[in-house]
């Protein structure tokens, strides 16, 4: 499975609304857990298990938590049983077929 998701604090007391540094939190536990993932500007995409990717987003949700009050988290899930490598098969598929339309 893939899991894109986004996760921010709120209620930081910051007067420029940054949230960089919580951020990061998330992202290191993202990175430190060992499966295949990608962060972009606004999502984080981790594939593995379902369990394993769960407890990846949960921790990395809950470290957030000690940046604010409040914790937002967006996910979306592409759920396909059997296959893996599919962070980057997608888009490799994507590739193909937009080089074929050339």
């Amino acid at each position: 499975m893939i899991v894109a998701f986004s996760v921010a604090p709120s209620g930081t007391g910051r007067a420029d609304g940054s949230v960089h540094d919580a951020v990061a939190a998330a992202v290191r536990i993202v990175r430190e857990s060992g499966l295949p993932h990608r962060t972009s500007s606004m999502f984080t995409e981790i594939e593995g298990e379902w369990d394993e990717v769960f407890a990846v987003v949960k921790a990395a949700t809950e470290a957030v938590g000690a940046y604010g009050s409040r914790v937002s988290l967006v996910l979306k899930a592409d759920i396909r049983p059997g296959y893996t490598g599919e962070l980057d098969g997608k888009l490799e598929r994507l590739e193909r077929a937009l080089s074929d339309e050339d």
